[in-house]
C-alpha cells in the first residue's frame, strides 16, 4: 500500500513540475482570456433582444445578464453604457425551434431545440467589427413537452451559448 501512495504522490509532482515548466517557458498558456489591457479597457454589452419566431420569454433577460456576469467576473473590463466603449458586444436570439430526431414506430421519440445566436462586436480601438452566428441544439424526449423541456435545459442553454460567445470574443483557442 505504500508504494500506491508514493506513486500517486510522484505522479501528481510530475504532473505539476511539468505544467509549470510548459507555462513559464511560454510554449502552452493554461488562461484562455487574452485581452490587451492596455488598449482594451471598457466594455459596452448591449441587451440581447429576442428574434426568433418562437419566443421564450425568459431567455433574453438571462442571456444578457450571464453574458454581462461572465465579463465582469473573468477580466479587467470596466462595463460602461458610452458609445465610446473600447469594445461594444451586441446580438440577438435568431433561431429557437424544435425538430425531430428520432422516430420509432412512427412516432417521435426524441426532439431536438434548436437555439441560436447572431453576434456583433465592435472593437472601437482597431475599428473593426466582427458579426458571426452561434448555434447549438439540445435533445429531449419527445415524451416532454416544449415547455418541460424548456425548464429542465435553460440553465445548460445559457451556459452553453455564454460561454461559447466568451471564447469567441476573449479566447486565443
Amino acid at each position: 500500500m505504500p508504494k500506491r501512495i508514493v506513486s500517486y504522490f510522484t505522479i501528481l509532482f510530475l504532473t505539476l513540475t511539468i505544467s509549470t515548466l510548459f507555462q513559464s517557458c511560454g510554449i502552452y498558456s493554461f488562461k484562455d482570456v487574452s485581452i490587451d489591457y492596455s488598449k482594451i479597457k471598457t466594455i459596452k454589452i448591449g441587451f440581447f433582444e429576442n428574434k426568433a419566431r418562437y419566443i421564450n420569454p425568459t431567455l433574453s433577460p438571462l442571456l444578457t445578464d450571464k453574458i454581462q456576469q461572465k465579463i465582469v467576473s473573468q477580466t479587467k473590463l470596466t462595463r460602461t453604457n458610452n458609445d465610446d466603449a473600447n469594445l461594444q458586444i451586441s446580438g440577438y436570439i435568431s433561431d429557437y425551434s424544435v425538430s425531430t430526431t428520432a422516430i420509432a414506430s412512427n412516432q417521435a421519440t426524441g426532439n431536438r431545440l434548436n437555439v441560436g445566436v447572431h453576434l456583433i462586436v465592435k472593437n472601437n480601438v482597431e475599428n473593426k467589427t466582427d458579426e458571426y452566428d452561434i448555434t447549438r441544439n439540445f435533445d429531449f424526449s419527445a415524451n416532454l413537452s416544449l415547455q418541460q423541456a424548456e425548464a429542465g435545459l435553460q440553465e445548460q442553454i445559457i451556459s452553453n451559448i455564454t460561454d461559447e460567445i466568451f471564447n469567441h470574443i476573449f479566447s486565443n483557442w
